[in-house]
């Protein structure tokens, strides 16, 4: 039981903490988030959410708060006040003092489940680089600076 409002995510069993974003993160965070519901409103597609928003990936020892996750129109069903189930896309910002927990564990951990498509973006040199899920594992996309080319949504993004 932790207090509300505590940054924590529940990986493989495990407990772990995470320290509010700073101004790089958040600028980020809200250039892309425009951009991308802009997009996904225009075109009807489905939803997209901003951290903090729990989504369990199963029921007992997986439950995080991804910076930014778009659910496709087929797909809303998972939404059941928080998210139960494994959302079509995920961005992760790396946080400071912490990368391997966005570019190894939680990078792991979604490709386990399958998230059809993953974003690491490291805000200091500004450098986006994507996961797609194909047959059973991650394949790695070109990678960009200052934005970001998603396959699945077939559009490119600034930040």
């Amino acid at each position: 039981m932790l207090p509300e409002g505590t940054l924590a995510e529940l990986i493989n069993g495990i407990l772990y903490m995470s320290p509010s974003p700073v101004e790089k993160h958040q600028r980020i965070i809200t250039r892309l988030i425009s951009q991308i519901y802009a997009f996904i409103e225009k075109h009807d597609l489905g939803e997209v959410f901003t951290a903090p928003f729990d989504v369990y990936l199963d029921d007992d020892a997986n439950a995080v708060q991804p910076d930014i996750l778009f659910i496709a129109k087929e797909n809303l069903s998972i939404i059941q006040g928080h998210v139960h189930g494994v959302p079509d896309l995920i961005i992760e910002i790396l946080s400071e003092g912490n990368p391997t927990h966005d570019t190894k564990r939680k990078k792991d951990l979604y490709e386990k489940f399958g998230v059809k498509e993953y974003w690491i973006i490291d805000p200091e040199t500004r450098q986006a680089t994507g996961y797609t899920f194909a047959d059973g594992v991650f394949k790695l996309l070109p990678s960009y600076s200052g934005q970001l080319v998603s396959p699945l949504l077939g559009e490119m993004f600034s930040f």
